[in-house]
């Protein structure tokens, strides 16, 4: 291995270190990585290795790990290291392990009893290094295996393991709470501990369970409060400090706990502020860390019961942070701030100047800090200024994420403090200009429904020139390329509700623009479809308004190629626009009457427009509804999806072998006993299992009757093909494509408003020498100034309080829905003719023989009162007519279970014999009846010699096998 280096470890792995720091790219590190695993690998199972190379070769897999590979071929030696009994060995094995797995590895449950001995040792070193694998290792199956130790070793003589006993604890709670519930009274005790370390310990889990539930600890606040009081007269020993700062995460740790449990409560938050107002006079700013304790003392002071001293001496704070030079110091500012401006909004006033520098500061952190605090602050005096500022940003940005964040809050703040609608329209169609997809498309339906409500007054003067606004607005846009699909629906919505309203543009304009919209977008179908709809309406406006429609050829070519389209909601639009523009004007102003997007729609849910259609076809012999709780023998039509896979499930082909029937005859039941020669008579069932699957039929609309006797067939499907039952539904093909955004156009943010604002005094002093221009003045003014009420104005979507809210966006059309419904029995009963001859049928691989079901012949045929509708030659039957035989089965019970229906054999020499006698020859062979074990087996010999191995439910399997 060559000779010894630093730290007792060899030089062939101080040269690995050596080599990996002094790697110059990505590659060369890797390739020096995998030759060490190769070399790993070889080395660490040869045998008789000593424990000191062992424990290198580990320290080395470490390194491999930590480095992104694959380390788990020596998983196994490091769990191996900690059972052995050297101090040393054992603390490397665990701070492996530690690294190497996680709480689910497999490996986990080989070191469980490790650790439980190693909590019982008299060496605490051990001890602690076993609590260390207990926080990183133990998941929720394996608590309780160490729980009692572990709260044992809370009493521990040092101090070292009572702390990692409390984090143990800790870690318990985090990953089950449940498991240490009865334990929660320890982490109180533990608050008192001599050593202050294990105090501070104790405070991790106490803010776990005061942010769960604050009122069952508010006793423990005079503790807090002494406690800290405490550490900042720096009674605490020497060793605690840090920066010449008394233990300041103890202090920070502490704050966090006051101020949620201050929250709101004014009695807890008066012992506070004495403490609090300490430390921020005591604090030393000069560090890191002074900063990190006051920035902790603003949140506490912006959490509790407000203080008018607190809060000041904050804002002094606040002032120094804004200060200053380093950018880390301003965005804590920043964020200080935006927590104080929601208890004191002049706060902001004071440092107006410093907010504006932050916002035209390069570093982007920073300035995406102070559109937050400006977002906060927005009111209806500035909300234009802010707004305006915010989508300049926005189109400045090529982060998606964070754009789609900067538009929604620009909708939010527009939709909340918007001085007028054509303002709020004005600024919607900008963030959808330059944000495109990225906007919610709740925003489009919001924006619609309020060019649609208007003012929410009586004035129709207003609403009018609202709109008209609107569609000059969207006639301009409409020209530009690449804008957002989500844009496109409300312009073509607006432009076919209101673009000939007011007789400023005519309809073959208006019909002309949508229609180069649906060549622009031929991809986009639910473009598409806005764009006829909108066509649709301008075109019956014309008819009702007694002009003449003169259809322009591109609309023509359009609704010719929609008409062959593949989507079922754009042909139907197609033929919808085609209808409307035949009627008349009194029936075209029914159908689609002006401006009524907001109109209430009346739905007849009884539908009793169809009363007398209904009266009519039933005085004619049509049968009567039947409600769907008094069908019998039918299965829940709310219950189709269940019983889909139902079915799935019991038309899958089993492959396990089958069991042997038990060879004992059936019980025979007297011919006399028959009560009629009509009557079908359960009998019991067979002492051999046999698994049978029965589901109920549903009878059709045409049934006359549940007790009438009819033959049906429709349902009943074959027992190797696919379910007959399925038919193909109709879908509607709606897609919407989403297209890419376009930044082109910016508008410059202006400053209006013309409000004063006072002098900042504690700004800084050196920018007083410079002087500050009259522009950053005026967007101080505009930002800071006229002090407001921040009264929220009432969301755009509730204009207009008479009308209804319903969303006239929403266009899409109901496609035909068919429901599937089906009946499956257990085997197919095949119906033959009188005269046909007999058929040698298949061989049924999966026959085991099961009971064959037998009847003695009636004297009188029923069915044949029934042969004109099962014979195919009679002219006066449908085809497709399906007849019932069924309703047979109308008193047996058609519950979910398997139901047989067996009726009277005949005695073992009579064969099998037909359910309907007469119309299929009788077997007189006598074969011997019920299973025969010798043909089961073969054919199961045979479908196994077949080699069917299927990777997936086939019911269709031995149909291709077998043709």
């Amino acid at each position: 291995m060559g000779s010894q280096g630093g730290f007792g470890q060899s030089k062939e792995f101080l040269d690995l270190v050596k080599s990996i720091g002094e790697a110059r790219s990505k590659a060369e590190e890797d390739r020096i990585v995998l030759h060490e695993i190769e070399t790993l690998k070889r080395r660490i199972v040869e045998p008789d290795i000593p424990k000191r190379k062992m424990k290198e070769y580990i320290i080395r897999l470490v390194y491999v790990e930590m480095l992104g590979h694959d380390a788990s071929f020596g998983y196994i030696h490091a769990v191996k290291m900690t059972h052995d009994d050297s101090l040393l060995l054992k603390r490397t094995g665990y701070l492996a392990v530690t690294l190497f797995l996680n709480e689910d590895h497999d490996l986990i449950i080989l070191i469980v009893n490790t650790i439980q001995k190693d909590l019982k040792s008299d060496n605490y070193l051990v001890v602690c290094a076993a609590l260390n694998a207990v926080c990183k290792l133990i998941n929720e199956e394996t608590i309780p295996a160490v729980l009692p130790q572990v709260v044992e070793l809370l009493g521990h003589s040092k101090e070292a393991v009572r702390k990692k006993a409390i984090m143990a604890l800790h870690r318990f709670y985090q990953r089950s709470s449940s498991s240490v519930a009865h334990l929660l009274s320890n982490f109180r005790k533990k608050l008192c501990d001599n050593d202050p370390g294990v105090m501070g310990a104790t405070l991790c889990p106490l803010f776990d369970l005061i942010s769960a539930d604050p009122n069952s600890y508010k006793d423990l606040v005079v503790s807090f409060v002494s406690i800290l009081k405490q550490v900042a007269e720096r009674r605490l020993p020497k060793t605690y400090d840090y920066h010449q700062m008394p233990a300041p995460f103890i202090q920070i740790r502490l704050l966090k706990i006051l101020a949620v449990l201050g929250s709101g409560d004014r009695q807890a938050s008066e012992n506070m502020y004495t403490v609090v107002g300490d430390i921020f006079r005591k604090c030393d700013s000069t560090s890191n860390i002074g900063n990190a304790v006051l920035y902790e003392c603003i949140c506490c002071a912006s959490s509790i019961y407000p203080n008018p001293k607190l809060l000041e001496a904050a804002a002094d704070v606040i002032s120094r942070f804004l200060k200053s030079d380093s950018h880390n110091l301003k965005y804590m500012g920043i964020d200080a701030l935006s927590r104080l401006i929601k208890i004191s909004p002049e706060i902001a006033e004071q440092h107006q100047l410093a907010v504006i520098d932050c916002l035209e500061d390069p570093d982007d952190t920073l300035k995406r800090k102070t559109f937050e605090l400006l977002y906060r602050m927005t009111k209806s005096s500035n909300v234009e200024v802010i707004v305006d500022r915010m989508i300049d940003y926005m189109i400045s940005i090529n982060d998606n994420h964070y754009k789609t964040e900067i538009a929604s809050r620009c909708v939010e703040l527009a939709e909340q403090f918007a001085p007028s609608n054509h303002w709020f329209i004005q600024t919607i169609n900008k963030v959808f200009e330059h944000a495109g997809d990225l906007v919610n498309i709740k925003v489009a339906h919001n924006l619609m429904r309020l060019i649609a409500e208007g003012f929410g007054e009586d004035d129709d003067t207003a609403d009018s020139q609202l709109r008209s606004s609107a569609v000059e607005s969207y006639l301009h846009i409409i020209g530009e390329p690449k804008l957002p699909s989500a844009f496109l629906q409300v312009i073509c919505w607006v432009l076919g509700e209101y673009g000939i309203a007011g007789g400023k543009y005519s309809a073959s304009y208006i019909t002309g623009k949508l229609c180069d919209v649906a060549e622009a977008l031929s991809s986009n179908d639910t473009v598409k479809a806005y764009a006829v709809t909108a066509l649709m309406k301008i075109y019956a406006f014309e008819i009702a308004a007694g002009r003449k429609v003169d259809m322009l050829p591109e609309c023509q070519s359009l609704i010719e190629e929609l008409l062959a389209s593949h989507s079922t909601d754009l042909q139907q639009r197609a033929y919808e626009l085609q209808a409307v523009i035949t009627l008349d004007a009194h029936a075209v102003e029914i159908v689609m009457p002006a401006d009524a997007s907001c109109e209430d729609i009346e739905v007849d849910k009884n539908l009793s427009f169809l009363d007398s259609y209904v009266k009519q076809s039933l005085e004619q012999g049509a049968q009567p509804y039947i409600p769907e709780n008094e069908r019998s023998g039918m299965i829940n039509v709310g219950n189709f999806g269940s019983q889909d896979q139902h079915d799935t499930s019991t038309h899958a082909l089993r492959f396990e072998a089958y069991e042997l029937p038990k060879t004992s005859a059936p019980p025979r039941i007297s011919p006399a006993s028959l009560s009629s020669s009509t009557e079908l008579v359960p009998v019991p069932e067979p002492s051999y299992p046999v698994e049978r699957h029965h589901v109920a039929s549903m009878p059709s609309a045409s049934d006359t009757g549940l007790t009438e006797l009819k033959l049906r067939l429709d349902g009943v499907q074959k027992k190797w093909g696919r379910p007959t039952y399925s038919s193909p539904a109709l879908s509607t093909l709606d897609s919407s494509s989403h297209k890419a955004v376009n930044g082109v156009t910016q508008s410059d943010a202006s400053s209006t408003s013309t409000s004063r604002t006072r002098d900042n005094s504690s700004y800084d002093s050196r920018s007083a020498q410079t002087e500050i221009s009259s522009e950053k003045k005026k967007l101080a003014a505009s930002l800071f100034g006229g002090a407001s009420k921040t009264e929220k104005r009432p969301s755009s979507t509730s204009h207009k309080g008479a009308r209804s809210t319903n969303s006239p966006a929403v266009e899409k059309s109901q496609g035909p829905k068919a429901v599937a419904s089906s009946s499956s029995s257990s085997s197919s009963t095949g119906v033959a003719s009188e005269k046909a001859a007999p058929l040698q049928p298949p061989p049924d691989l999966l026959d085991l023989g099961e009971p064959t079901v037998t009847s003695n012949a009636p004297s009188v045929d029923p069915f044949k009162q029934l042969e004109g509708l099962i014979d195919p030659t009679n002219p006066a039957t449908p085809a497709t007519k399906a007849v019932d035989i069924m309703s047979i089965y109308s008193d047996f019970p058609t519950s979910g279970q398997s139901s047989n229906v067996i009726v009277n054999p005949l005695p073992d020499n009579a064969g099998d014999a037909n359910l309907i006698p007469g119309l299929s020859p009788t077997n007189k062979t006598g074969q011997p009846k019920g299973p025969n074990p010798r043909d089961a087996l073969e054919k199961d010999a045979l479908v196994r010699q077949m080699g069917v191995t299927p990777m997936s439910q086939n019911p269709n399997l031995f149909r291709d096998l077998l043709g």
